[in-house]
């Protein structure tokens, strides 16, 4: 019975190409487009949120702001290193506080120089803005709490003035920051670019201590950086070469969705089963020879 059916349908299929073969290319366009644009929505979605993590990890940027009262607008008063170990000691939630002030320089090291920004901050910058270390160290308490002439440099810095392998160059050679030399101590995991475009990779990054004494020559505090804790308040086959290329073009990545494509097809091959049923029905309440002479 079965196989007789087959036939049936087969010989149907036969008589009928092209109306068998617009069937076929309607699901295949309602398979193919959907999960194409979910496969795309979804590559979207992850670098956007790849590009967040980057930043930081529930990571808050306070910066001196303006202040009103009598008498108009002024400027508040800017943040010291103090602020930031009390937030992190009276503020429930933070999983890390760290102080952050900013320089453009040039630095100077093997013969070469670079324009770029010193970063002035604690250990707890690597906490609040998701860094990890390539190779190296980071800063000892003595260190920091001197002002010590050491330094941890990204990848662009480390390639531009020392070249060498991806992370490793550098390590032990001295750079030259303004009128004072440090000794580079690690290198920071490259992040590429941000969101808005910034090389992240481009910075050197000394104690905070350093920045204020040697570059700036001022204790204020430009940026509180905070990090919160998690939970605080704070066709498939065309389908997938499709997303695969076009997640490809547009610079996100291509997540296959299992779910999403069964879900497709399953509604895809429903809604052609469902208008295929009608006119058989149809057709099968007619007289044989009626039937037959519209065919």
């Amino acid at each position: 019975m079965l196989l007789n059916t087959l036939f049936l349908a087969l010989r149907s299929i036969r008589r009928n190409l092209l109306r068998s073969f617009l069937t076929i290319l309607g699901i295949v366009i309602g398979v193919s487009a959907v999960i194409t644009m979910v496969t795309l929505g979804n590559g979207a979605t992850q670098a956007v949120q790849t590009q967040i993590a980057s930043l930081g990890s529930n990571l808050l940027m306070v910066r001196v702001g303006q202040r009103q009262g009598p008498g108009g607008a002024a400027g508040a008063p800017q943040f010291k290193e103090a602020d930031a170990a009390a937030i992190q000691s009276q503020i429930g939630g933070v999983a890390a506080a760290a102080p952050e002030g900013r320089a453009a320089v040039t630095v100077v090291g093997n013969g070469r120089n670079w324009a770029t920004n010193v970063t002035g901050s604690s250990n707890a910058w690597f906490v609040t803005g998701n860094w990890k270390l390539a190779s190296g160290r980071l800063f000892e308490d003595d260190e920091q709490r001197a002002g010590a002439a050491v330094c941890i440099i990204g990848e662009t810095v480390r390639r531009e003035i020392f070249g060498g392998a991806l992370g490793l160059g550098g390590l032990g050679e001295s750079l030259r920051i303004k009128q004072f030399s440090c000794t580079v101590i690690g290198v920071l995991a490259s992040k590429g670019q941000a969101a808005m475009g910034n090389d992240q990779d481009d910075t050197v990054l000394v104690p905070l201590r350093t920045l204020q004494r040697r570059v700036t020559g001022s204790l204020k505090v430009g940026t509180l950086l905070i990090s919160m804790e998690d939970g605080s308040d704070i066709g498939i086959v065309i389908a997938t070469a499709a997303s695969y290329v076009l997640a490809g073009v547009m610079g996100v990545p291509y997540l296959f969705d299992p779910a999403i494509n069964l879900l497709s097809f399953v509604f895809s091959a429903g809604i052609g089963m469902l208008f295929g049923y009608f006119p058989a029905r149809r057709a099968a309440q007619m007289d044989p020879i009626e039937a037959l002479r519209h065919e």
